[in-house]
């Protein structure tokens, strides 16, 4: 069961999505927050598997509480959810250690997908995100390739082939079968390169490998 909090300053918005992600098996909202600042009460209470995280709201916003959450360590993550669709709130986001941005209007399928993807361990980078990370970073200096430092001396290369799908936006499932090796040993791998890089998830994994060149 993924264990759900919702933080959003609008009742509405939160009951729509209460009744949405509890329709759906496998799914349970445990708790609300107004504000950033319950949120992070909450989250120390209830101890969520995703937090669904809106980014306008009055005493704390969403992106001074994700940054808050990752810096006291909480395991919950972030699925930032917001009517503006910028890359300034894109990009601010995923830099306080978000794990998933998606816009209010999205179907309701897609809120639950989300929540599904994040609340298996896997980020939640779609396609028109992941373009916007590599045009952020396609002109910035590359401190390594996939043959060379830091990445080559640092990561095996059956490793460097998982981040590079990583920065693709594949699942641990698609990973694998492209990899043709079990979802068990993709996780292992991306464990791996979080530990080896110093990272917090899957998300930082991938704009680390645009920021050094490992793309390809």
């Amino acid at each position: 069961m993924t264990r759900v909090l919702l933080v959003d300053d609008q009742q509405l918005i939160r009951a729509g999505f209460r009744t949405i992600l509890d329709s759906e098996p496998g799914l349970e909202v445990v708790g609300e927050a107004v504000n950033g600042a319950e949120a992070l009460a909450q989250a120390t209470r209830l101890d969520p598997d995703v937090i669904c995280m809106d980014v306008q709201m009055p005493v704390m916003d969403g992106i001074a509480a994700t940054r808050e959450l990752v810096a006291r360590g909480c395991r919950a993550a972030v699925l930032i959810l917001t009517t503006f669709d910028r890359d300034d709130f894109l990009f601010e986001t995923l830099d306080a250690g978000a794990s998933g941005f998606l816009l209010k209007t999205a179907e309701a399928e897609k809120l639950i997908e989300a929540v599904q993807v994040l609340g298996r361990g896997d980020a939640l980078l779609m396609p028109e995100v992941t373009r916007r990370v590599l045009t952020r970073y396609a002109g910035t200096p590359r401190s390594g390739s996939a043959a060379g430092t830091p990445a080559g001396d640092l990561l095996t290369e059956r490793e460097l082939d998982t981040l590079r799908c990583l920065a693709r936006g594949l699942t641990n499932a698609e990973i694998a079968a492209e990899l043709y090796v079990s979802t068990e040993t993709v996780k292992t791998h991306v464990s791996n390169i979080l530990a080896k890089l110093g990272l917090r998830d899957r998300v930082a994994a991938v704009i680390w490998a645009f920021r050094h060149g490992v793309t390809g």
